[in-house]
């Protein structure tokens, strides 16, 4: 069983990193295949904790291989940045794979992600600013700079000017911003060719090669299921496809490699940006869970918007991904509530709603039907298998479990690598 791939179920921020670590010791490559720095892992290590941005979050695992596929899109300034970063704190970073045919993100694409959010005003995406989204509508617009690009400069300076042709009538007539000179995107990229030409190489091939071998090959994608392009909450979604059938497109792997399928859930709901949330709070109860659950952005450190768990979301995600497991993290993080609601269907027009209403203005106005579980009120950070958390947690997980449309395997009880409890092994 050598392709796996990891998706958040949720919008996001659901703890995906804590799962490839947990898996780290016994996967050979760990693959980023869609998004850039506009997310975050957080992991820790010990007492250390890592916030991953860019960076596959197995770079932290002696032995894997991390590669940053075909499908993301490359800030080379936040690349070296991790790695600098990592390399002070002796983690091991010379195994990482770039592919060529990855995507870069430029000033450019930075410039007018902001501007053009600030331009939309009550109608803002609520993006990270980082030029993710513009450096995708590049790529499909066919006037994208890829990593190969670097290392021929007359190709490089062709495309750059290419690009911003268009982009400074853009930012000079309509936003009142200064043109961007060729030179300067030009010179900041080539600063960079000495540094990444080493690590760069035909990832779909070694991909290949390694899955041939039968290496365990771990597809993490970035951001979830909800903010996908094609089956998120558009337009209020990321640029990628941050679906397990993401992993395919965006590392040039088939998918009949992909043997199993991991969704990742908290044991309650966060989103940040704008968008449709049906079961936000705006209590005494979202302001316990952001500050119990240390609800804020791993990248942008922007509070996040949270809400209670979301049963027909979590069976969306099953569905759409082929989940064939879930992992449910935080459930700690409820330690302390007496009465746990859980959304199990919706109220649309009067009329209850078992599945996510096809409709993005049904969504949005949809009510959520709640069904109330009994808190445990004790403390489960210590608890290592399934029968010593509380009857209640108990109760709470195997409700969840029958509801979301897959096996919970693994359950989150803190925040340190080693504090889960498994109820199946991820990889049978």
């Amino acid at each position: 069983m050598p392709g796996i791939v990891i998706v958040g179920a949720q919008w996001g921020d659901e703890g995906k990193g804590k799962a490839t670590d947990l898996l780290g010791s016994r996967i050979d490559y760990v693959v980023k295949f869609n998004g850039g720095n506009n997310a975050g892992h957080t992991v820790v290590v010990g007492n250390e904790k890592y916030a991953l941005h860019l960076l596959p979050s197995g770079i932290l695992t002696p032995g894997v291989t991390p590669v940053i596929a075909n499908g993301v899109v490359v800030d080379l300034e936040v690349l070296f940045h991790e790695l600098e970063a990592l390399t002070a704190r002796g983690v091991d970073v010379s195994k990482l794979r770039v592919s060529a045919n990855a995507h870069l993100i430029t000033h450019y694409h930075r410039t007018i992600d902001k501007v053009t959010e600030r331009f939309l005003g009550k109608r803002q995406i609520g993006t990270t600013g980082r030029g993710i989204g513009p450096a995708y509508a590049d790529k499909i617009n066919r006037v994208g700079i890829r990593v190969q690009d670097l290392f021929d400069e007359n190709i490089l300076r062709q495309k750059v000017e290419g690009a911003l042709d268009v982009k400074n009538h853009m930012l000079v007539k309509i936003y009142n911003r200064r043109a961007i000179a060729v030179d300067e995107i030009v010179d900041d990229l080539l600063s960079y060719v000495d540094r990444v030409r080493p690590m760069v190489t035909d990832t779909a091939l070694e991909l290949h090669e390694a899955l041939e071998r039968e290496d365990i090959v771990l597809f993490e994608g970035g951001q979830a299921t909800m903010l996908d392009v094609d089956h998120g909450t558009y337009p209020f979604v990321t640029s990628s496809n941050a679906t397990s059938g993401g992993a395919a497109t965006g590392s040039g792997i088939a998918p009949n490699r992909i043997d199993r399928v991991i969704g990742i859930v908290k044991a309650y709901t966060t989103r940040v940006g704008a968008g449709p949330f049906p079961t936000e709070l705006f209590d005494e109860s979202g302001d316990y869970l952001r500050a119990t659950g240390f609800e804020f952005g791993t990248t942008t450190g922007r509070p996040r918007r949270v809400g209670w768990y979301d049963a027909p979301i979590a069976r969306y995600a099953a569905r759409i991904n082929g989940v064939t497991d879930f992992v449910l993290t935080k459930l700690d993080v409820l330690d302390d509530l007496d009465t746990i609601p859980v959304c199990v269907a919706y109220e649309v027009d009067g009329e209850r709603v078992e599945e996510i209403p096809v409709s993005q203005s049904d969504f949005h106005h949809a009510k959520p039907i709640y069904e109330d579980f009994p808190g445990w009120k004790q403390d489960i950070t210590g608890c290592r298998t399934f029968e010593s958390l509380p009857k209640n947690a108990q109760d709470y997980v195997l409700a969840l479990e029958a509801m979301s449309g897959s096996r919970i395997s693994v359950i989150g009880v803190g925040p340190g690598r080693d504090e889960v409890v498994v109820r199946h092994d991820l990889l049978s």
